[in-house]
């Protein structure tokens, strides 16, 4: 008991602070509670629907579930770019849990496609429009960390570059904004428009702070990395980057397409097109595939 007076009498005191000021203050502090830590009452009522369709609490909610598991992979992706040299044990351990998250996003996804009502949602979802999950910033924040820019650009894109591309150019080219933009006419999506006025200078600014700090750049700077670290990088990109977009695919392919009616997506985008692996071609590591198994990403083996 001694010993714990003596730390935080030292804590405070090199804080500047009175250390009694700190201890009286404790007679008076109340209990921590689980609901209260987990700020419980208020995650459960972040659910707003916005028709009387009971599936659509259900949408919100996985949704919401969703961003959390993201904002889990943000964490442990700061954490590798602030490491100036990190060790393999260290990049092992924080992609261990990265392919876990990815893992329970994709097995967690039958509940979009199992967990509604068919008919009830394709009623929902007009109200929707224009949002979309392609508006998840979260998601494109991970690419970053993930990523050096010129890998979020693909074939088509890299033909519209100058020799030497600013980040300000590779955004221009980025492959999510097929999605939304016409490249012929100029013309934007609302859905794209809303979301690069919230969130395109952030990223931009993101990737600015990321030159050589991104995973990618990390493990690049290894000497002789071991095969173990290699294929779970390789995990890693075929999850998140792969099985990941086709479990999307599949399940708007579920609501839009089962009748053969090839219904338009609340964000406006060729989804059949958009979300395949095929015509994102992102890929985190490329120099870890062979150039067969990159010219038939996210093609099924025959």
């Amino acid at each position: 008991m001694l010993d714990i007076n003596k730390k935080l009498k030292q804590k405070y005191e090199a804080l500047g602070e009175n250390p009694e000021t700190y201890l009286k203050g404790l007679l008076h502090a109340k209990p921590i509670t689980y609901w209260d830590y987990v700020e419980t009452d208020t995650l459960l009522s972040l659910q707003k629907p916005r028709t009387h369709f009971k599936d659509e609490t259900i949408f919100i909610m996985y949704h919401q579930v969703t961003e959390l598991m993201l904002k889990m992979m943000r964490h442990e992706l700061e954490q590798i770019s602030e490491e100036e040299f990190p060790t393999e044990t260290f990049l092992i351990t924080k992609i261990n849990r990265l392919n876990r998250y990815t893992t329970m996003l994709i097995t967690s996804f039958d509940i979009m496609k199992d967990g509604m009502d068919h008919d009830d949602y394709n009623e929902f979802r007009t109200t929707l429009t224009p949002a979309s999950g392609f508006q998840s910033a979260q998601f494109r924040y991970i690419e970053l960390y993930c990523t050096r820019l010129e890998n979020l650009v693909n074939d088509e894109g890299q033909d519209r570059l100058s020799t030497k591309p600013s980040v300000e150019e590779y955004f221009e080219h980025i492959y999510w904004k097929d999605a939304g933009l016409n490249r012929e006419t100029g013309a934007k999506t609302l859905t794209l428009q809303q979301f690069e006025e919230k969130y395109l200078d952030s990223l931009i600014a993101l990737a600015k702070k990321l030159q050589g700090y991104t995973l990618e750049d990390k493990f690049l700077k290894l000497k002789n990395p071991s095969a173990q670290l290699t294929e779970k990088l390789k995990e890693f990109d075929h999850l998140y980057n792969v099985e990941w977009p086709l479990v999307h695919l599949r399940t708007a392919d579920y609501y839009l397409n089962v009748k053969g009616e090839n219904k338009t997506a609340t964000g406006g985008s060729e989804w059949k097109k958009y979300l395949h692996p095929k015509h994102q071609q992102r890929k985190f590591f490329p120099t870890l595939w062979t150039e067969d198994e990159k010219m038939n990403w996210g093609i099924p083996e025959q």
